[in-house]
Formats: C-alpha cells, sequence, structure tokens
C-alpha cells in the first residue's frame, strides 16, 4: 500500500478530517521523505526532532535511521492515531503539544515537513538553539526568501537573519501532489546548518529589532526608515534627525543593505547611544 493509499485509510479509519487552517496537509511521497533523511546524513548516534508529525509516516522511516525521534504534534487527534501507528516504534518519543511553547528533549537533528502556519516562529526557535543541521519541508515561496538576494523583491527579514544564524541549501522542489490534501502552493526543502554569525555585532537585541524594524520600510532610505527604532530607544526629535544623518549608509535604501551592513548600522546606533 503506497503512502497515498495509507494516508486515505488512516483519515476514513479515525474519522479525521484535516484542517487547512493548521497546514494538516501529509506528505505521501516515500522518496521525498528518504531523501530528507538522506539529506540529513542520519545516523544511529543521532537523536531528531520531528515538528508536525502527522500520520506518523516520515516518524517510521526516520525510527529505522537514528537512535531516537522526539516527534511533537500539536493535535490530540493526530496524537491518538500516532499512538495507534507507532506503539510498537521504542525509539520514539511521541510529544503533545506546541513545539514553541513546550520544553523539547535535546536533539542534534531535525527532519521535518511542519505546518506552513508556523514556518517563521519555529524557524526563529531553532536559530535560537544548537544543532547540527535542520532538513524542512517550507512553503515555496518561504525558502526562497530565506536564501533571497540582496535588494530582490524576496529580501528582508528573514534573510538577513537566517544568514546571520545559519547557512542556507534550497535543495528540492516539491509539487503540491506530493501532499494530501494538497496544499494550495508548491514546497521546497531546506537544509540549514548553525553557524557562527559571519559578522560581530555588539549587541545582539538591537542588531535583529533594527533589522525587523526598518523592513517594515524596505524601500525608504536608511535616514527617513530608522526614525522609529531611534524613537522606541528614547531618542526623539532633533537628535533623532541628527544621530540618523550620522549613521553609515544612512543615503541607502533598506532593500539595499547587505547583512553586513545591519550588522555595521546597529553597532554604530550602540555606540552613539551609549
Amino acid at each position: 500500500m503506497d503512502l497515498f493509499q495509507k494516508a486515505r485509510r488512516l483519515l476514513r479509519l479515525y474519522k479525521f478530517l484535516p484542517r487547512k487552517r493548521l497546514g494538516q496537509n501529509f506528505v505521501v511521497n516515500t522518496d521525498l521523505l528518504q531523501r530528507m533523511i538522506s539529506y540529513a546524513s542520519i545516523t544511529k548516534d543521532d537523536i531528531v526532532l520531528e515538528v508536525g508529525a502527522g500520520l506518523g509516516f516520515l516518524t517510521q522511516l526516520l525510527s529505522r535511521e537514528c537512535k531516537k525521534v522526539v516527534a511533537v504534534e500539536v493535535d490530540p487527534k493526530l496524537i491518538k492515531i500516532l499512538r495507534e501507528e507507532l506503539h510498537a516504534l521504542q525509539n520514539v518519543d511521541l510529544i503533545e503539544g506546541d513545539v514553541l511553547t513546550l520544553s523539547v528533549p535535546p536533539f542534534n537533528k531535525v527532519v521535518s515537513t511542519p505546518p506552513y502556519s508556523i514556518s517563521s516562529p519555529l524557524l526563529f526557535w531553532l536559530l535560537e538553539r544548537r544543532f547540527d543541521c535542520a532538513v524542512l519541508t517550507f512553503q515555496k515561496e518561504f525558502a526562497e526568501r530565506m536564501a533571497a538576494s540582496m535588494d530582490s523583491k524576496d529580501y528582508g527579514r528573514l534573510t538577513v537573519t537566517t544568514y546571520y544564524r545559519a547557512e542556507v541549501e534550497l535543495l528540492d522542489s516539491v509539487p503540491r501532489n506530493m501532499f494530501y490534501p494538497p496544499p494550495d502552493v508548491d514546497s521546497m526543502v531546506v537544509r540549514l546548518r548553525p553557524r557562527e554569525p559571519p559578522f560581530q555585532v555588539e549587541d545582539e537585541e538591537t542588531f535583529l529589532e533594527l533589522v525587523q524594524i526598518l523592513f517594515t520600510q524596505r524601500n525608504k532610505k536608511v535616514r527617513n526608515a530608522i526614525i522609529p527604532f531611534l524613537h522606541k530607544r528614547g531618542i526623539k526629535g532633533k537628535n533623532a534627525v541628527g544621530l540618523a544623518d550620522s549613521l553609515p549608509f544612512h543615503d541607502k535604501r533598506v532593500r539595499g543593505l547587505a547583512p553586513e551592513d545591519f550588522g555595521a548600522l546597529a553597532n554604530e546606533v550602540v555606540q552613539k547611544h551609549l
């Protein structure tokens, strides 16, 4: 029985109706799941986090290759299915709840097809943690934003923040018919390898907040776009204008700044504001 048939059988058996709002689209292509495991170079020493275990297809394949699978699923109805389907697997730790708020056991790799509804918060959550490698299937548009070129329409906060924390590789395009039910968009497999930041920032919180605020006004020049950020820091009126005009890159458009430029800009703000 192929995964498409198995998915339909399980959904009928457990009277489960996938919810579009929760991004409940299950991969039903075994070759794709096996490629994801291969991209992560899974070994018997690895503890693998899977976010959104769904019907357990990827979980079962992972359990054959690694030391342990930490499978997290938020939907209690899917947890019921998973307990039935995975009960014989001794190396699967099935956890019910929201991965973003749980205390997750240690892991060193991530292989997952997470719900698209949590793509952004999940990525930022992961980038705050230590692990060796993550192979994830994201919405294609989201994946392309992660690795966008400077000054392109996709270039933004996601690009700069990801670049600061990790190396990103776009691996495979995934057509929507590899899911059941099929989503409205195509997907892409992404590999993340955490690294030391490629440039130095004096205050990480300032840097990340600066990137977030500036990209809300991506087409403005830095001197204008940075004013709301300075106001939040208690610098107002002529002082804010004067500081904005004294900063490097003040005459460039936000979208034209390289990730390193945001770092230099944040450092300058920290130095002049102290």
